[in-house]
């Protein structure tokens, strides 16, 4: 199984954003519990939901620079009339 894309999830809403990082956050809990108690048997998920939590993330704190970079860019133009 190959790992996920990141430009599916920049295709994403912010609010489809932000549902999958708290569902990949629930399964990477859930895999812990699993390893945990000794009932894990696809170990390499780790590595895909790590994965796909870092493109989700790193997609967040783009669109958020991204905002604040425009509102910055907005108050120096009202500030400098």
């Amino acid at each position: 199984m190959a790992l996920p894309k990141i430009a599916e999830i920049r295709e994403l809403s912010d609010e489809e954003l932000s549902k999958e990082i708290l569902a990949v956050k629930k399964q990477l809990f859930q895999l812990r519990l699993q390893k945990a108690t000794r009932q894990l048997d696809k170990p390499h998920r780790f590595k895909h939901a790590n994965h796909r939590l870092s493109q989700l993330l790193t997609v967040e704190t783009e669109r958020l620079r991204k905002a604040s970079q425009s509102e910055a860019e907005l108050t120096k133009e009202d500030h400098g009339s």
